[in-house]
């Protein structure tokens, strides 16, 4: 989809926007649909990534350092719900108790299996959420934040309150055709998306939801876990193959969001620590699975920090002191988390009308052993 002007009218459907300003959000480079890099010498080669659009940042001096079509205008899948969790983790209790509706838990797509006979705490459901994909949750908690189309102007004025004007939400998960949504109703961009993972990694709870490799999830208990005492209960996996431990892990990965519809292709967005430096990529429109372009996007930030002369800025929150150089960094952990199991993956729920209540048995056996590509929204 054509660029939409960064600062024209955020909120409002595409169609609706009026004509670009003179310079983007960032800096005028980024207004280019192309690739922009500093090509001087001693910096590295920029990889060849097969994506709608990029972007690579430097999280302590917000210094973007390379992108391509940094604020065009995409369908965003799963990774809607790191603005979702940005809103909403200050808002809610984490151990507040909800019970969803039963238009939670019929939601389409990748589910955790919520059932309205149950009571679950806010902190499950933010780490299926962020870790597993489950639409189920992302809507639960919107219900708890006061219903979702409440949730959804929550999201929206977050994101304009952090200058990430290419952003509307127009759903708390990211489906798009299934609740016929396209490209003029719900989108975001690469630029937008680092600005909300950073602002995100700025709180330790959401920190841990997006950083936790294994969790056990609550269920009512079968009758034979009533029989012996026990409660009910399934453990489910993260979703984000570059994790500690994980198929294709990356040395000092922080936390990251993946997301895919039909409509979206593969889009994921994550930061990563070496040495005390950080490093945020987003990546749009992908057409395979994102953890090899993520890793090529991630190697040469990091060593193109302290060669590339900066192609742009990333935008400081509205009302916000802009900090010093070298504290973005120190509010992100400084060793990753470990995980003692190589052999996991990422797990796909089948999405769109084909997506269906499973029971937890059928959850578990899905999460632990189906192997299949592309994580679905």
């Amino acid at each position: 989809a054509p660029p939409v002007p960064a600062r024209a009218a955020p909120g409002r459907p595409a169609a609706e926007r009026t004509a670009a300003p003179a310079d983007p959000v960032g800096g005028p480079q980024l207004a280019s649909r192309g690739i922009v890099v500093d090509e001087a010498p001693g910096v590295p080669e920029l990889p060849k990534i097969k994506a709608a659009s990029y972007l690579i940042a430097d999280g302590a001096t917000g210094d973007v350092l390379a992108a391509k079509d940094a604020h065009g205008h995409h369908l965003p899948a799963s990774t809607i719900k790191v603005l979702t969790a940005a809103a909403l983790v200050p808002r809610l209790d984490a151990d507040r108790l909800v019970r969803p509706s039963q238009a939670a838990c019929d939601v389409e797509g990748t589910k955790v299996g919520l059932t309205p006979k149950m009571k679950y705490k806010v902190s499950d459901l933010f780490y299926s959420m962020l870790m597993m994909s489950a639409n189920d949750s992302a809507v639960a908690l919107a219900e708890a934040n006061g219903g979702v189309p409440k949730t959804l102007a929550d999201m929206n004025a977050y994101a304009r309150k952090l200058n990430a004007l290419d952003t509307v939400a127009g759903s708390t998960n990211g489906l798009d055709k299934d609740l016929g949504l396209n490209v003029r109703t719900q989108h975001t961009s690469a630029y937008d998306l680092v600005l909300i993972l950073r602002e995100g990694m700025k709180n330790a709870d959401f920190r841990e939801y997006i950083s936790q490799i294994d969790h056990d999830f609550p269920a009512p208990p079968t009758k034979k876990q009533r029989e012996q005492g026990k409660k009910g209960g399934y453990p489910i996996h993260t979703h984000n193959r570059l994790l500690p431990g994980e198929r294709h892990e990356y040395p000092g990965m922080l936390g990251g969001k993946n997301g895919y519809t039909i409509a979206a292709k593969q889009t994921y967005v994550a930061a990563a620590q070496r040495n005390g430096r950080t490093v945020y990529i987003s990546l749009m429109g992908a057409e395979v699975q994102p953890s090899e372009l993520a890793t090529q996007l991630l190697d040469w930030g990091f060593a193109a920090q302290g060669k590339a002369r900066p192609v742009g800025r990333l935008a400081e929150p509205v009302g916000a002191e802009k900090e010093a150089a070298d504290q973005s960094g120190n509010l992100l952990p400084d060793a990753p988390l470990a995980s003692d199991d190589s052999s996991r993956t990422w797990v796909v729920v089948a999405g769109g009308a084909a997506g269906a209540v499973l029971a937890a048995g059928t959850l578990v056996l899905v999460l632990r052993r189906r192997r299949r590509d592309d994580p679905f929204s």
